[in-house]
């Protein structure tokens, strides 16, 4: 089975003019990254289908000839970079007419949905306005609007290929107490710069460390009661990261599991880490210290044992130096490098001789 992307034309593939119409091929601009990302989905198993409403197409207002140039050189750019469409469904109803093959409607459609080939799980339609997420929905299939200054929208063409030939490994955790509240956000399969905002200077540095050499993209802001102390703002934040990893984890098939040593000036560090759904927590180490900066050393390991206990991880966390700062800053790195190792995708398998993790 093989999954079919449903792509709108005008404002989509090519750039939409201000009269709506192309109808010269002056008018014809491919909408940025278009091409890349069809390539990454073609090569992701995609099939493509061009769904699109052409407004009187074949009146005197639009003579058909008028669009069949710049659509043809359209569709012969695609094809001699590898982009060939299935089919191309074009309806020529004015609004007015109602008509039923009409986005949203999916009278043009029909067909498809007596193809058992079809995965429909992981079908999609891409457009740039609202009817287009109407017509996703009416197929029951995923919707991204493409984002214009005419339409508005939240998507570009790299991240719907990554959302849909990636397929990442996403979270987004919210958590309200009276003492926090904290929202984190996560994708295992892109590599961003850390977005953090906690309060604590120092502390944000420590996260982005787990962001950055984690390999992952890594949004967290929190609001704590640090009026009183920064006990609830790290503890929170640990429990509502690792709830993150557990989430985007999923049934954790293909992961490579297991975890790291690292050094940093002259402290040393090492993290054996087991994502193995048993929360276990290790630490071996002494902070001369009280804090560093505005986080209280005593809180280090127990931002780890927070973390694996809504993370299911099992950890052991060493480490060793004479420089506070650079044993807290090493803990934080190692860890980071072997939640990069255990979270990176190296097959399909469950890694368990168990059958879960």
């Amino acid at each position: 089975m093989r999954p079919v992307l449903f792509v709108d034309r005008d404002g989509t593939l090519i750039e939409e003019p201000g009269d709506f119409q192309i109808d010269a091929y002056e008018k014809l601009r491919f909408v940025p990254g278009v091409i890349p990302a069809l390539l990454r989905l073609r090569d992701a198993g995609y099939r493509f289908v061009m769904v699109t409403n052409q407004d009187g197409l074949g009146t005197d207002a639009f003579p058909r000839e008028r669009f069949e140039g710049p659509h043809g050189l359209m569709m012969q750019v695609l094809e001699s970079q590898g982009v060939a469409f299935d089919d191309v469904l074009i309806d020529s109803s004015l609004p007015a007419d109602n008509a039923p093959t009409r986005k949203p409607g999916i009278g043009l459609a029909l067909p498809y949905l007596k193809d058992r080939s079809i995965d429909w799980a992981r079908s999609a339609m891409v457009g740039d306005r609202e009817t287009d997420n109407a017509f996703a929905h009416n197929l029951g299939i995923r919707p991204f609007q493409l984002r214009t200054a005419q339409f508005g929208g939240e998507w570009d063409w790299a991240g719907i290929a990554h959302a849909l030939a990636d397929a990442p490994r996403v979270a987004r955790v919210v958590r309200r107490t009276r003492e926090t509240q904290i929202e984190v956000a996560i994708d295992l399969d892109r590599a961003a710069e850390p977005r953090i905002e906690t309060g604590l200077g120092f502390f944000d540095h420590m996260l982005e460390q787990l962001g950055k050499h984690g390999g992952f993209a890594l949004e967290l802001t929190c609001k704590g009661d640090l009026h009183i102390d920064e006990h609830h703002t790290v503890e929170d934040s640990a429990l509502a990261l690792g709830q993150a990893l557990r989430e985007a984890l999923g049934d954790k098939r293909g992961i490579g599991r297991y975890g790291f040593t690292l050094p940093m000036d002259e402290a040393l560090a090492s993290a054996a880490l087991d994502f193995s759904g048993r929360p276990y927590f290790v630490f071996e180490g002494r902070f001369a210290r009280e804090s560093v900066g505005q986080l209280a050393t005593e809180l280090v390991p127990h931002f780890f044992r927070s973390l694996c206990e809504t993370a299911g991880l099992n950890l052991n966390l060493k480490v060793q130096g004479e420089n506070d700062h650079h044993q807290v800053e090493a803990c934080f790195k190692v860890v980071a490098r072997a939640l990069r190792q255990a979270i990176r995708r190296e097959g399909f398998d469950l890694p368990s001789t168990k059958g879960t993790l």
